[in-house]
């Protein structure tokens, strides 16, 4: 009767079910709503209580809908996922997690981010904005060419108005113009990493995408971005709020994309998150412009 019972699956230990159910959230994805904090940090206004707690607040609301996003995107795409040689081993995919289940988390995600952005009506319509502009890439414009990448730019810098416009700080014009081709280059630079995949699990828009093209799209979104952020770095409304500070962190931003570049062209770069925290020369390099940034006026 014992060894009856011992042979009869048991139910997944419920701390096994949380973990899963982290990874379905993709936690680590939650460092690109840091484009949220861009217009507190080079605005300096951190020392204000009030309106650092709404900058958190729109944090935290991006991570619940962004988490909310890539619920629903796994589970649309589970039977596509589980013939996938990698992404056959999501939670949704592999069956570690159960549809209703992870419904009902992203139905939790939502309510927490609207109540995290309720009274902020431009906060709301941003993250609308975000949901319905994923959802859509999710299920049908991630096949198309440019289009794909625009959108995922679009979500850094929904993320930035949230920062800046839904908080009331008012965003620097080169500051969005940096935020927009650096999203840019990060979404080139994605789809620059998944070439390197075998054919039979690439994406269907990178038959589009020839690796030359892809080159000269990186290319152009890196010198705009250096471009503009060097502009942005020597404006007068930047020499009078930070001194010369950000003007040495030029060749730090310089070296910190030429690194990210590289490790792309190694196949790295798929996962814009997970990949920049293993680099330890690129996350250096964001530690020492934190600390140029911080140091006394100069």
């Amino acid at each position: 009767m014992l060894s009856r019972f011992s042979l009869m699956p048991s139910s997944p230990p419920s701390l096994l079910v949380f973990v899963k159910l982290l990874q379905l959230m993709r936690p680590h994805q939650w460092l690109k709503n840091g484009f949220v904090f861009a217009g507190l940090v080079f605005s300096q206004s951190w020392q204000d209580g009030p309106l650092t707690l709404r900058v958190f607040y729109a944090f935290a609301a991006f991570c619940c809908f962004s988490s909310m996003v890539y619920i629903i995107n796994d589970w649309h795409d589970r039977a596509s996922d589980a013939l996938h040689p990698v992404k056959r081993n999501r939670p949704l995919a592999s069956g570690a997690v159960s549809v209703p289940l992870a419904l009902i988390v992203a139905g939790a995600l939502l309510a927490a981010g609207l109540l995290l952005a309720a009274g902020n009506r431009t906060l709301l319509l941003l993250l609308g904005a975000y949901a319905v502009l994923n959802l859509a890439y999710s299920w049908r414009l991630k096949r198309v060419p440019v289009v794909d990448v625009s959108i995922i730019a679009s979500g850094f810098m929904l993320r930035l108005l949230a920062g800046t416009v839904a908080v009331g700080i008012p965003p620097s014009r080169w500051l969005l113009l940096t935020g927009i081709f650096i999203a840019l280059f990060l979404g080139f630079s994605k789809r620059r990493a998944e070439s390197f995949h075998d054919e039979s699990s690439q994406r269907a828009v990178l038959e589009h995408y020839p690796p030359a093209l892809l080159d000269t799209f990186i290319a152009m979104a890196m010198t705009a971005t250096l471009t503009t952020y060097s502009l942005f770095a020597t404006s007068p409304e930047a020499q009078l709020q930070h001194g010369e500070r950000l003007l040495y962190t030029v060749p730090v931003v310089i070296f910190a994309m030429l690194r990210y570049t590289y490790q792309v062209h190694r196949g790295r770069g798929e996962d814009v998150a997970r990949d920049m925290l293993r680099d330890p020369w690129i996350l250096g390099a964001g530690l020492l412009w934190l600390a140029i940034f911080l140091s006394k006026r100069v």
